[in-house]
């Protein structure tokens, strides 16, 4: 039987990412060298082709003299974007996803009103990290059902999510902050993420086995991963160098997707790689069955 690969309706560049790229390359085009303060989006593979093309990452803002600087989609902190707006010799571009800059400005207005504002997502995420930057104080991150314990009872909890979170987690975790006291809800999930989401499960229901692309250290892609596996045998892999040919065994419908910061190069090097295996494994079965018919 020939194997099926399918990729998910929804899967790699976001408006966000796609929107990102295009600002550091037109800018790198033109002065020939830009810095993005962190990786510009959560992808190595990515990210090392635009430092070839002269889009350089750095840590440590502080080091850089003069130049261009161009903000990642996750946003940075509220006061080291203040620093470098001031900053003389130093040129900014904001690519802070227009999602991400809608979700940190709620949490800016927020903090003018309200002594505590809960921020469910991932603590060390940088996205996060620069939310809690606008909330001068008052903002508490829940990453899952056990820190809800941290919150304390007031008359009203403003709810703000990371773009990227599971809309079933988000859901579940405000379900229990509403029976410590009245909640009002700021749903920043962005579209991307239901779309993402929807099709890999969806996908995940028709398929003996799938592949999900995208870099390590990217929160989207992990959770296209969590739910994924809920519904079949799946693998998260950055590059074709991770492929096992042994995942394809007794698979004969293979589903691929990718989260919002992975290339299309990327997704189509893998599934090309994947058509190979399965190609070769068909080969080797039929002269499997000519041998033992010889016998």
């Amino acid at each position: 039987m020939k194997n099926k690969i399918k990729i998910a309706k929804s899967s790699g560049f976001c408006f966000g990412v796609k929107r990102a790229i295009e600002l550091a390359e037109k800018v790198a085009e033109k002065n020939g060298k830009v810095y993005t303060f962190g990786p510009l989006i959560h992808n190595p593979q990515e990210v090392k082709r635009l430092d070839a093309e002269g889009i350089k990452v750095i840590e440590d803002y502080s080091k850089i003299k003069t130049g261009i600087i161009v903000l990642r989609t996750h946003g940075i902190e509220q006061e080291i974007h203040e620093k470098l707006s001031k900053r003389k010799n130093i040129k900014v571009i904001d690519a802070t996803c227009p999602f991400v800059k809608r979700a940190q400005e709620i949490v800016k207005k927020l903090s003018g009103i309200s002594d505590q504002i809960v921020i469910v997502g991932e603590k060390t995420h940088p996205e996060v990290i620069a939310l809690v930057s606008y909330g001068k104080g008052r903002c508490v991150v829940v990453e899952d059902k056990k820190d809800v314990k941290k919150i304390k009872k007031t008359p009203v909890i403003h709810i703000v999510s990371q773009t990227t979170q599971s809309p079933k987690q988000f859901a579940s975790i405000v379900e229990l902050i509403a029976k410590i006291s009245k909640v009002k809800i700021y749903n920043t999930i962005c579209r991307a993420t239901f779309d993402r989401q929807g099709s890999a499960e969806k996908l995940a229901k028709l398929v003996d086995i799938m592949v999900v692309i995208g870099g390590k250290n990217s929160g989207n892609t992990r959770r296209l991963y969590q739910i994924c596996s809920q519904k079949v045998k799946t693998y998260h892999i950055e590059n074709v160098e991770e492929i096992k040919k042994s995942w394809f065994n007794n698979s004969n419908k293979v589903g691929i997707t990718a989260g919002a910061s992975t290339p299309n190069w990327i997704i189509e090097n893998i599934k090309r790689r994947i058509e190979g295996i399965c190609e070769s494994g068909r080969k080797d079965n039929k002269q499997e069955k000519r041998s033992e018919q010889r016998k």
